[in-house]
């Protein structure tokens, strides 16, 4: 069961979920859980895990660490492809979900750390983009664009958008 003080932030890798995340927790006084440090800190370097014992392995590790952080309030950074298993749906329906969404322009840099398995490139990041977008959007009950806009600032929307209630919005 999801905590009601969950704000879980979702969007495609790179969109900056964990860099928002931990200034709106300092913003809202809130426990701060990036569930890719979780899964990395129990089970070591995502592109290993992937490496080693595929992505099915890697999904169930995610879905502990997602299933989790939602249980607890604070503010919950879930990896990108997180939202692909339904139980995790089911349970951000429980939770306030932010969106954090990029435009490709703004990625280039971001993705070049081989941090991520699923992108090699630019337009592997498209794909991926493409394929969950319509699904992110569904979960979303405010989305903000983190291409050009500073940290802080999309933090502070997202906090006052929490503070007023927490209806549907866009930043």
């Amino acid at each position: 069961m999801t905590s009601p003080d969950t704000i879980a932030l979702i969007g495609p890798p790179a969109a900056g979920k964990s860099r928002v995340g931990k200034r709106l927790a300092k913003l809202l006084h809130l426990p701060f859980v990036d569930t890719d440090a979780v899964v990395v800190a129990l089970h070591g370097p995502i592109p290993e895990i992937f490496a080693t014992h595929g992505e099915p392995y890697f999904r169930e590790r995610e879905r502990a660490a997602v299933a989790d952080a939602l249980r607890h309030p604070g503010i919950v950074s879930l990896g990108g492809g997180a939202v692909l298993d339904p139980a995790t749906q089911a349970d951000l329906a429980g939770a306030r979900v932010v969106l954090l969404t990029v435009q490709p322009e703004a990625i280039a840099k971001r993705i070049t750390n081989g941090k991520r398995p699923l992108i090699t490139d630019l337009d592997s990041w498209k794909r991926l983009v493409a394929s969950r977008s319509e699904l992110y959007q569904s979960l979303a009950d405010y989305t903000a664009d983190t291409s050009t806009r500073p940290i802080d600032t999309i933090a502070a929307e997202i906090a006052a958008w929490v503070r007023d209630g927490a209806t549907e919005g866009h930043a």
